[in-house]
């Protein structure tokens, strides 16, 4: 027969035998970022869209006849985006 717990005249009730505590893992926090999307458009043609970590779209490309030619598309985007030139018309 296992001790389940052991009581004194003086203290309360403590189990005899406790599992160790774990310490959780600290959770690195996590970092919503934009994504890229390709797709097939009505023209059977492959197109991309750039949604913001909220979901909403923040821009679509032209169409593109190969899957590959969009994704050079989006490399050049990812390219270009980290400096740009801001040009009031």
């Amino acid at each position: 027969m296992d001790i389940v717990y052991e009581e004194t005249l003086y203290s309360k009730p403590t189990p005899a035998y406790s599992k160790p505590t774990k310490r959780k893992p600290t959770k690195k926090k996590a970092t919503r970022t934009a994504k890229f999307e390709v797709y097939k458009d009505k023209a059977d043609e492959y197109r991309f869209r750039l949604k913001a970590p909220n979901g909403e779209i923040i821009a679509v490309s032209e169409g593109y006849i190969t899957k590959k030619s969009c994704m050079n598309g989006i490399q050049s985007v990812k390219k270009n985006v980290l400096k740009p030139k801001i040009v009031e018309l």
